[in-house]
């Protein structure tokens, strides 16, 4: 998913090479007049080891998008979309990483409902996303492409396959953005609550259809589990999260436990829908 964003600075990484157009051996032998002014590189931080690394971490984590392809393939008769509920999900409080999770909640339920949706829905939780990323630290780039999306919504000047699209590069690319104004911690929280959400989606899909013998396929997913335990219990975390963040805490360890068995039963199934939901339900 970061993909996209990896490329672009091996690119930005390359345009530092020195030329080899050969218009140095062009230039005058004779001492120019004014002296050569050395340009500053730019300041990257991530060398292409880290950058590779951080791609390959990102990609662990399914975007809702892949969810619902994966549910898709898995043979699951059910559409994500007909399972999102209308919340009214608050940026309120001071807790960035109670305002990751909601973000990331409000982000999967665009990309999933976006084909659907009439546009005032769509709109209405563009708001509450771009409010979200504003209180995390967003830079204006993300702010004025999220703008740019409600107008052409407002216009009908996007087709919906476009938006879904749009929305999953949102998820993957553009969000990281917030690693610089926010700390490295606020990217995998937003995607816990996409992952949250999709999670939950789906597992009370496998459940509405009896499809048990895919739930291995869907929901086991211990690497990912584990990628947002590190996050939400990281060292300089809040010494008393709110209740959002601690039932986060209690629902990513039963998860653990549950995505380390072998196979997953029908009970497992509805520890994971249950566990979920009782962290969306706080939203």
């Amino acid at each position: 998913m970061q993909l996209r964003a990896l490329a672009l600075a091996t690119l930005l990484l390359g345009a530092c090479e020195p030329s080899s157009t050969g218009e140095a051996d062009k230039a005058p032998a004779e001492k120019p007049t004014q002296p050569a002014v050395q340009e500053k590189a730019p300041d990257l931080s991530l060398d292409p080891a880290t950058l590779k690394k951080d791609a390959q971490q990102v990609a662990l984590v399914p975007s809702p998008a892949e969810m619902e392809r994966t549910l898709s393939n898995a043979g699951v008769g059910a559409k994500l979309a007909d399972m999102v509920q209308s919340r009214d999900i608050k940026m309120t409080g001071d807790n960035k990483d109670q305002l990751a999770v909601r973000t990331g909640v409000v982000l999967a339920d665009l990309v999933l409902t976006v084909k659907e949706s009439p546009k005032e829905v769509i709109t209405a939780r563009l708001d509450r996303l771009a409010e979200g990323l504003d209180r995390l630290g967003a830079g204006k780039d993300v702010q004025a492409e999220i703008m740019d999306m409600k107008t052409r919504i407002q216009n009908d000047a996007v087709n919906r396959d476009d938006l879904v699209r749009e929305f999953d590069e949102l998820s993957g690319v553009m969000v990281p953005e917030l690693e610089y104004e926010a700390g490295e911690w606020v990217v995998p929280l937003i995607q816990a609550g996409s992952w949250l959400e999709g999670a939950h989606l789906v597992s009370g899909a496998v459940k509405d259809t009896g499809k048990f013998d895919a739930a291995d396929n869907l929901l086991r997913q211990p690497a990912v589990v584990d990628y947002f335990i590190k996050y939400v219990e990281r060292e300089g975390g809040d010494k008393a999260p709110d209740e959002v963040v601690k039932k986060l805490k209690e629902t990513l360890n039963t998860l653990k436990m549950v995505s380390s068995k072998p196979t997953l039963t029908k009970e497992d199934v509805e520890t994971i829908h249950s566990s979920t939901g009782a962290v969306l339900t706080l939203l």
